[in-house]
């Protein structure tokens, strides 16, 4: 329990170099001086924390001159004046120095008005109580906990609370709603139902608040140990409506004439947490979030096959675009990985489905690459049947499907390969300039090594390449010097 850990522990956990030459500092300089938020909260969740956080009860960058000054200049200092803060990077940790302060702020802006505080005020404008608690770090008091909001016990119950009213504090600095949502998720944490309910009446607040820090906290949210807790909040709490409608378009399971599909908002949490709980990457967890993405678009109802999502993954890949330049995330290689997975999710499953042939899983390793093993992993995650037989008889097919894969690639090659012949020599050897011809023939070899009937190999490919070239009317040049 928290609050069995004595003051002789916390002491122990503070004697840190760096931290106690702050403290000494401190003292000559007559500053009260503290721990504050992360590094405080982490120690009594046993989680390890590089980053902290000192404000001082006068001017916080003059303690951190003070601090460099003593450390001398192999330690790099950067001051941000306007912020009134200041960051000193001392081998493994980063610290940030500030001032003990209060904030105001506007109606349309979630930057505050800042004066001069003191410790007490400053911990008022804190996000959560968890948060607000701190370690004093001069000499006669140094370790001494100071917890005015009762952070320690919300520790205790698992709970994500704010310091002062909810709605001010949320109406004040409407990303604190998305930060509650990410403690919760990253924690584990209940959210406390005051809380909960004000998030839910300052939703609409969260629009003045730039995406690309929203953004942030949702990758936050979804590298968070079990990613489904934060997005039912966001659900719940009506913020996911505003920043990812898509997903919303995914709640509900229709039902006609007695045939019924799944909800493939709470299937695409499952699939999420699958892959949560099999790989870090964060990239990975987007395309399972986004993986059915386009369900909803392509719904159709046929008499004969029941309730259908013909191309679902296709129109699910134009949509990821426009989804990742509206959230500002990556418009690079990590949006095109996005896209493939998606695109490309259903493939195995029709292997599984289907007789597993050479042919099709050369395909499947030529179009997915180096990421062919990622795509078998979001393929698996995404078998969330409740059917315990159906799960064990598609997994045992994905197992044959994965040894298939490394006997075709060790036998043939096929990851990544480029075809033994290209479009340049296709055209020298028969005088031809970029067109048809050349893009028919360069097809036709790649196909003929992806089918199996000629082996990845420059002879194979080049007597092939004279035999479909003779097809189409096409003679090798005369004057070709070989």
């Amino acid at each position: 329990m928290y609050t069995e850990i004595s003051q002789e522990e916390i002491q122990s956990h503070l004697n840190i170099p760096v931290l106690k030459l702050i403290s000494r500092v401190a003292d000559e300089e007559k500053m009260p001086c503290y721990l504050i938020g992360g590094f405080v909260r982490d120690y009594f969740l046993r989680r390890p924390s590089k980053d902290i956080d000192v404000v001082a009860v006068g001017q916080g960058i003059a303690l951190a001159e003070a601090v460099s000054r003593k450390l001398g200049r192999k330690f790099n200092l950067t001051v941000f004046k306007n912020f009134g803060t200041a960051q000193l990077k001392f081998k493994d940790y980063e610290i940030e120095f500030v001032g003990a302060r209060k904030e105001s702020y506007s109606h349309d802006s979630r930057k505050p008005l800042v004066e001069n505080g003191t410790l007490e005020e400053d911990q008022q404008r804190r996000d959560f109580t968890i948060n607000a608690m701190a370690f004093c770090l001069n000499g006669d008091r140094y370790g001494e906990l100071l917890d005015p909001f009762n952070g320690m016990q919300d520790l205790e119950d698992l709970i994500i609370r704010t310091p002062l009213d909810p709605d001010i504090t949320f109406s004040d600095d409407p990303l604190r709603m998305m930060r509650a949502v990410r403690f919760a998720s990253q924690l584990g944490f209940d959210i406390y139902p005051d809380t909960f309910d004000a998030i839910r009446r300052n939703k609409e607040r969260i629009l003045i608040v730039s995406r690309e820090r929203i953004t942030d906290e949702i990758n936050k949210i979804i590298a968070s140990p079990k990613p489904s807790l934060g997005l039912n909040i966001l659900e719940k709490t009506g913020l996911l409506e505003i920043i990812l409608p898509e997903l919303i378009a995914l709640k509900g399971a229709e039902t006609k004439d007695g045939v019924g599909h799944k909800d493939n908002f709470y299937h695409t949490l499952i699939v999420l947490d699958n892959i949560a709980r099999k790989t870090d990457n964060l990239w990975l967890r987007w395309s399972a979030l986004l993986h059915d993405i386009a369900k909803p678009v392509t719904k159709r109802w046929d008499p004969k096959l029941g309730w259908t999502f013909y191309n679902h993954n296709i129109v699910g890949e134009r949509m990821v675009p426009k989804i990742f330049n509206r959230m500002k995330l990556p418009l690079n290689e990590k949006m095109k990985y996005t896209q493939k997975m998606v695109s490309m999710h259903m493939r195995p499953m029709q292997l599984v489905e289907e007789e597993v042939t050479d042919s099709a899983v050369r395909r499947l390793l030529f179009d997915a690459g180096d990421d062919i093993d990622d795509l078998m992993t979001l393929c698996e995650a995404d078998i969330t049947s409740k059917n315990p037989e159906k799960v064990r008889r598609f997994l045992n097919n994905f197992q044959i499907v994965r040894r298939k894969l490394l006997e075709i690639e060790e036998k043939d090659r096929v990851r990544n390969f480029q075809p033994p012949i290209d479009g340049k020599e296709i055209m020298e050897v028969f005088g031809l300039t970029p067109g048809r011809e050349v893009g028919l023939l360069k097809s036709a070899i790649k196909d003929a090594i992806l089918d199996g009937v000629i082996p990845n190999e420059k002879d194979a490919a080049y007597d092939f390449l004279l035999e479909k070239a003779a097809q189409m009317n096409l003679s090798p040049r005369t004057d070709r010097t070989s």
